[in-house]
């Protein structure tokens, strides 16, 4: 009898409280520029300028038949942290504060590196806004490939490029929270994230305010979010061969109110947790679905040939606009003997 109300009171426990996993969405110490990558056929540097397993590749895109294998070569990117873009809202669009607004590596103490921001906020008294983002959206299904390129043979059950605290986390389901690992100095900016579902849809949560200093964890709660089981609008899905659920960044946002100073504004981002539900629990089956059948196999080669191809063509339109842009930085200095124009007077 003692034995049967011990075994009651766990499986009252069990059913009190559901069971949520905390994981690593993006680690920016993993985004380090570690490999390089030449940006044209007169490139002999080998400082690293891309993070290599985040590194793609859109050469092979269908928009590129009439480039040279030079310039194929060149056509490569990656999550390293100077590639990340700052967005301003359009009425703070101006090009001196476009040119002051980006990201960079940063040395830091506690945490190796990190990534920082700055953002050169208009001084007018206006609201305004900056998202911090990838220089492309996080694919999916793209898996790991080999040195020139071609996609690696995987089991079914491998890690994508972009999973283990590189922005992409699968099996989520209800999120209980989200917490950012971010540096204050002071600012009273707010800060929101962006992530985006299996479905396509982005949320937008508020983090909180930037209104302190050194580095704290801002933390979003999720109020819909029910603790007791028994208080559950509990479902039953299907299982195979529906996909895997999963939630990627986006950005961040930062938005600065009218009546608070603009200019410049610094602050450091060292990761992005997530505490969640598992939408399909780990099992032993009795059948290996997927190897029989192979349906999400097909569905997700599709996905990531069409996520690719989106991907490739707003690259290839920026690698030719960075070959048009002039290679000179200042006027060359004059050689002896030119002559000095003389002044029409």
């Amino acid at each position: 009898m003692k034995k049967m109300l011990i075994l009651v009171a766990v499986v009252s426990l069990v059913a009190g409280f559901s069971f949520a996993d905390e994981d690593v969405l993006i680690d920016f110490g993993l985004l380090t520029a570690d490999t390089h990558v030449a940006v044209g056929p007169n490139d002999n540097s080998d400082t690293p300028n891309q993070n290599e397993r985040t590194l793609m590749d859109f050469a092979n895109v269908r928009f590129t038949g009439s480039f040279t294998e030079d310039q194929k070569a060149a056509m490569k990117t990656s999550l390293a942290i100077e590639n990340w873009e700052v967005d301003l809202s359009s009425s703070s669009r101006t090009i001196h504060n476009m040119v002051n607004s980006y990201t960079k590596e940063a040395p830091s103490r506690q945490f190796g590196k990190v990534m920082g921001v700055r953002v050169h906020f208009p001084l007018e008294n206006f609201n305004a806004a900056a998202l911090v983002r990838p220089p492309f959206e996080i694919p999916a299904y793209e898996y790991p490939a080999n040195a020139d390129g071609t996609p690696q043979d995987t089991p079914s059950d491998t890690k994508t490029r972009f999973e283990e605290g590189r922005g992409l986390l699968k099996n989520v389901g209800t999120i209980k929270s989200l917490q950012v690992a971010v540096y204050g100095l002071n600012f009273p900016h707010g800060l929101w994230t962006h992530i985006i579902d299996e479905k396509g849809i982005s949320r937008r949560v508020f983090m909180g305010y930037l209104n302190y200093d050194g580095w704290g964890e801002l933390r979003w709660d999720n109020p819909q979010y029910v603790q007791q089981v028994r208080n559950r609008d509990l479902r039953l899905y299907p299982l195979y061969p529906d996909s895997m659920p999963f939630i990627k960044l986006a950005a961040f946002e930062i938005t600065r109110d009218s009546q608070h100073s603009g200019g410049d504004f610094i602050t450091y981002f060292k990761d992005v947790k997530v505490i969640y539900d598992k939408a399909v629990l780990d099992t032993d089956r009795d059948i290996d679905d997927e190897a029989l059948w192979k349906i999400i196999d097909a569905r997700e080669t599709a996905r990531r040939l069409w996520q690719m191809e989106r991907f490739g063509q707003n690259q290839v339109i920026r690698y030719i606009d960075q070959q048009k842009q002039a290679p000179e930085t200042d006027f060359r200095p004059r050689s002896e003997g030119q002559q000095q124009p003389q002044s029409n007077r």
